[in-house]
This record gives C-alpha cells, sequence and structure tokens, in this order.
C-alpha cells in the first residue's frame, strides 16, 4: 500500500502557525538585485584589498607606524568578512529551508563556489600576520587600536606550527567545493530525501525519530525499525562519505604536523588537550554511577528486565504527552529567561517579535535544530522541527540561548564575536537548565515531578555521556581509517562497542541498531565537535551550582562573559567564577549535580510507590 509523504507525523497536524524565517534581512532572494551587486562589490574590494596589503604586511610591520598600519589592515579585513559572511549565510539559510530542492542546491552551490573563489585573494593575510617576529608583533600591538585585536591574533599565532606556503594553502581552499564540502552536502542532501515507512505511513527524518519517544512501546519499536531497514538499505553511501572524510582529515592533519587525531578541533575551540581528556575520562569514569544506573531505573518504571534501544528515549507513564502549542512553549521559556535576568529576555525576544524563527518541519528541511549567527551587521536565525513534545520546548530554550548569545558577543565585531565551540554551549545549555528549574518548581504532583526530572537526567545523559560516547566512536573510526578503509560491518561494531560501554547491562542491543551511527550530522560537518556539548553541559553545571549558591554578582558576570564572545580565552572568563577546567574537580563538580538529580529522583521514585 502506498501513502503520500508526510512531513509531520500525526502529532504534527495539530501544529499550526508555526513561525518561519525572512531572510530579506540578509538578502530579499537568490535572484535579488542587492545580492548580485554585494558579490560584485565584495569581488571587487577584495582584488583592491590583496593589491593595497598582499607582500607588505611584515616589512610594514616593523616600521614606527606598524601598529597602526596593521589595525588599518585587520580592520579593513574584518569589515570584508563581514560582507563576505552574510552572503554565506544567506546560501546556507536559504540551502537549509528545503535541501532536496534543486534550484536551492544550485543556489547554495554557485554561491558557496563564489565566495570560494573570492575568498582566495584573502588567504595570504593571516599568512603573513603569522610571519611577522614576536618581538616586532609586541611592539606593534602598543598601538591601541591594534592592541583590541591581541585575543584574535593570540589564536592565530597558534595555527603557526600548522600553516603551510601560500600556494599549498591556496590549493587546499580551492579543493574544499570539491573535497569536503562536496561529501557534506551529498550528505545532506540524501538524508533529507531518505523516506522511513512506519506502519504504511511515509514519513521524514524528523517525524521518524520523534516517534521513538512516543508512549506507544509497538509504535517505537515501528519507528526504530523503519530507521534500521532505511539506513540498511543506504549504508553504501554513508559508509563511503565517512571513510572519506576521515581520509581528506588525515591528509590535511598529515600536511599540517597535527599529532593527534582531534588536535586540529582543540585548536578551533581554543582548548587544550589535555583539558579535553581530563573531560572524556571524568565522564568514562562517571558512566557506572551515571547512565549505566539511571537505565536500570527507567528499565524497572517500564517494567522490563532489559530496555530495548527503542526504549532510551521512551516517556515514563506519567510524562507529559500532550501537544504544547508554540504560544505556551514560547511564554515558558521567556518566563524563564525573565527571573534569571530581565535584559535575557529582551534580547531573547527579538527572535519572536521578529521572523527570526523557522519553526515548523517540512518535507526536505534540514534536520535537527541550530542558530545560526550570520554576522554582526546582521543578526542570528534560529532552525527548529517542532513537533509540540516537553523535548521540543527545551530545544526551543536551548537554541535561543546560543541567539542570545551571538546577539550579545555581536558587539565585540566579527573576528573577537566568535565564540568557540566549547563555550558556545554555555548560554545554550544554561538555558535549558533554567527552563527545566521552571518546570520543575510548578510541577507539584509527584508522579509528573518523577517524569520531569527523569526527563532532564535523559537530556543531561544525552548531552554528556552520548556526546563522549560519539566522540570516543569518532576516534576509533579515525585512528582505524589511517590503516584503510572500514567496512559498514565495521563501522556497526564500533558503534556497538562504545554504546554498550556507554550505556551499560539495562539494554539489549538488538539487529538494526549497529547501522545508527549514519544519521548523525556531527561526524560528517565537523569531526569531534561533540565534545563541545559535554563541555559545555558541565561547564553550565558548575555555573548553576555557583547561581543556586547565590555567587556574589553572577548574573552581571554571567552577562558579561556571554559579551565577551571570543575576545577571552576560557581561563580568563571562568576565573570570575573560581572556576579552572583544567582541574579534573571542575569536571567532577559538573557530573556531581546529575548524580544528585538521579538521587533526587530515586527519592520520588521511593515516594510514588
Amino acid at each position: 500500500m502506498t501513502s503520500s509523504i508526510s512531513a509531520e507525523g500525526t502529532a504534527g497536524n495539530a501544529l499550526t502557525d508555526l513561525p518561519e524565517w525572512n531572510l530579506d534581512d540578509l538578502y530579499p532572494g537568490p535572484d535579488s538585485v542587492e545580492l548580485k551587486r554585494d558579490l560584485e562589490t565584495a569581488s571587487a574590494d577584495v582584488k583592491a584589498f590583496a593589491d593595497r596589503y598582499r607582500g607588505k604586511i611584515v616589512e610594514h610591520a616593523g616600521k614606527s607606524d606598524g601598529g597602526a598600519y596593521l589595525h588599518g589592515a585587520i580592520r579593513d579585513y574584518e569589515e570584508l568578512n563581514d560582507r563576505l559572511g552574510r552572503i554565506g549565510a544567506f546560501a546556507t539559510l536559504y540551502y537549509v529551508g528545503d535541501t532536496t530542492d534543486p534550484k536551492r542546491a544550485k543556489t547554495y552551490g554557485d554561491l558557496t563556489d563564489r565566495l570560494n573563489r573570492i575568498t582566495t585573494d584573502l588567504i595570504f593575510f593571516t599568512l603573513e600576520l603569522n610571519r611577522i617576529d614576536e618581538p616586532t608583533l609586541e611592539t606593534a600591538l602598543d598601538d591601541p587600536g591594534l592592541a583590541r585585536y591581541r585575543p584574535w591574533l593570540r589564536e592565530l599565532r597558534k595555527c603557526r606550527p600548522h600553516q603551510l606556503d601560500d600556494q599549498a594553502e591556496t590549493l587546499f581552499h580551492e579543493l574544499e567545493q570539491t573535497g569536503a564540502g562536496a561529501w557534506n552536502r551529498l550528505f545532506d542532501e540524501t538524508m533529507a530525501s531518505l523516506t522511513f515507512d512506519v506502519d504504511g505511513e511515509t514519513l521524514r527524518l524528523e517525524p521518524t525519530l520523534n516517534l521513538l519517544m512516543s508512549p506507544d512501546e509497538d509504535r517505537r519499536r515501528a519507528a526504530a525499525e523503519a530507521l534500521a531497514k532505511t539506513f540498511r538499505e543506504n549504508l553504501r553511501i554513508f559508509t563511503l562519505v565517512t571513510n572519506t572524510l576521515a581520509k581528506d582529515k588525515e591528509i590535511s592533519d598529515r600536511w599540517r604536523k597535527f599529532e593527534d587525531i582531534a588536535d586540529s578541533r582543540h585548536l578551533s575551540n581554543s582548548v587544550e588537550r589535555d583539558v579535553v581528556d581530563a573531560l572524556v575520562s571524568s565522564v568514562q569514569a562517571a558512566y557506572a554511577r551515571l547512565s549505566h544506573r539511571y537505565y536500570r531505573m527507567k528499565a524497572k518504571w517500564l517494567g522490563k528486565d532489559k530496555l530495548a534501544y527503542w526504549d532510551r528515549n521512551a516517556p515514563l507513564p506519567y510524562e507529559e504527552t500532550r501537544m504544547i502549542g508554540w504560544d505556551e512553549a514560547q511564554r515558558t521559556v521567556l518566563e524563564a529567561y525573565q527571573d534569571f535576568a530581565p535584559a535575557l529576555a529582551d534580547t531573547a525576544r527579538l527572535f519572536f517579535d521578529k521572523p527570526w524563527i523557522d519553526a515548523p518541519v517540512r518535507p526536505g528541511k534540514a534536520p535537527g535544530a541550530f542558530a545560526h549567527p550570520t554576522v554582526p551587521s546582521a543578526h542570528p536565525y534560529v532552525l527548529l522541527n517542532y513537533q509540540g513534545k516537553q523535548r521540543d520546548v527545551m530545544t526551543l530554550a536551548h537554541e535561543l540561548g546560543h541567539g542570545v548569545h551571538q546577539v550579545l558577543a555581536a558587539r565585540q565585531g566579527l573576528l573577537l564575536s566568535q565564540t568557540p565551540l566549547t563555550l558556545a554551549e554555555t548560554a545554550s545549555v544554561f538555558g535549558e537548565m533554567l527552563t527545566f528549574r521552571k518546570l520543575l518548581a510548578q510541577t507539584k504532583d509527584p508522579h509528573k515531578r518523577k517524569a520531569l526530572l527523569a526527563s532532564k537526567v535523559e537530556d543531561m545523559l544525552n548531552t554528556v555521556v552520548r556526546q563522549i560516547a560519539f566522540y570516543t566512536f569518532e576516534r576509533k573510526v579515525h585512528t582505524e581509517r589511517r590503516e584503510g578503509e572500514l567496512t559498514a560491518d565495521r563501522l556497526g561494531e564500533i558503534w556497538l562497542e562504545v554504546q554498550r560501554e556507554s550505556l551499560g547491562d539495562a539494554f539489549t542491543f538488538g539487529p538494526g541498531y549497529e547501522t545508527f551511527w549514519t544519521y548523525i550530522p556531527h561526524f560528517i560537518h565537523s569531526p569531534f565537535y561533540v565534545y563541545a556539548y559535554a563541555f559545555g553541559d558541565c561547564l553550565v553545571n558548575s555555573l548553576y551550582a555557583l547561581y543556586e549558591e547565590a555567587h556574589e554578582g553572577f548574573v552581571e558576570k554571567y552577562l558579561a562573559m556571554l559579551e565577551a564572545g571570543g575576545s577571552k580565552h576560557h581561563t580568563e572568563l571562568l576565573a570570575p567564577f573560581g572556576l579552572n577546567a583544567a582541574d579534573p574537580a571542575f569536571w567532577n563538580k559538573g557530573l556531581a549535580m546529575i548524580e544528585r538529580l538521579i538521587d533526587e529522583l530515586e527519592a520520588v521514585d521511593e515516594g510514588t510507590r
């Protein structure tokens, strides 16, 4: 029996009047005069910039006016990148609205190709800045204008050991279009085109994944089996994409002389390898007392000896399963933000008052959720696939946190506003925590309170334990890929190994689950990104503990941290709170909050028997 493709599923049909973003603040459309004008102007201005500065940076830096000269050059570079970033943001946001639309795909491909060619003439600039010797640069930094960019220059200088000559850098840059960028696009368009047959109903990815949270076990099982069937049918292409991108990264790492497979990510995150290693080892050591313990409790609540893999996100019997309308979701999140800091709520409200959010599920729309910062001269946009679940409300709180962070940090300008991924999750996870605490305070029924606590614990386990398991999976895959290609079977084996280790003996991983590595977009778009979620969650847990302890000036310090963007290292941002991410005790403090919530949940459980 055939059926029409549903983008929403049965639950989504009740959701109406969800906001859709308007990209006019970037450009009126892909064929607009404004976009064509900016492309031509940017191309000419980049060439003029190259003519003005190429081959002159090192020599002029040592002159008496070297600081002022470098300040002017960096300011010009920043302005150019803001304009180019606006075009790139439009290309991305227009494309993700429907990645199966050939016109959008062509627009995205043409614009990114044009930007790649234009920005080739900018490659020289950061390379030449890094050729300035330290004494000369320090003297130049006496200029107050240039001194403002010291944090950006500091991060740039860390790339010096991995910097290639101009010709090699240009080649790497131009090959991006036919290399990693092309494979990323293939993954996106393939994933967006997949359909899943769930009991005769044909669904897209997001609604099918949403069914894994259904209170009906038969529905969960049917969704899981549909996912596994379609993933298995497409294993060949996902295996090829994964192997190719892992090899592409190995080539880049080898040329740039990175020692560890994740060092390039650590560098871009402005975080030291030993800090990440401390985080990973702390989380792995906590598996038994966090995820293993919790899921054994959940199996008992669901009346099972063992959980099937489709039970991982199953709601508890008393969990809130009613459809939560958009207005209620908006009100809940804004009130939580308002209770913490009115300034935070005022900024978040902009996303609702203006068309900066795209919330509905649509055929072809990119799955998941994100906040795109665009550029400081514009504003962020938020993409959701809102389906009215309580977790969707938490996702809204999360992405709004990103959006608010991006608005506040934009005041630093393009080069200093870009927050490393490790700190980029701070405001998002904190926004989730604020929303959760508000909901918990309003929940008096002990059964519903238990369900809400369980839901939050699961979210935290998904953010910390699951993401570190993802990171472990990536490390194993990229390490083995250096010895040769991995088969689909081997990828499935590695996936099951890390899942069993992280989730514990409360689960049985039946046939099909070995394919579930295929749909995780972070593996494709940004290798080793995932530990940033765990970093952010543990960081927020530590921060929130201070907030609960009424740490002096907490709100003001927190807002200042967000406004700093990328202008300060994580050690500088955490110092006012007395926190140090290099100390294992820091991570254990964050993990202890999850453990306390499990303790609280266990106590509530005993009181509801």
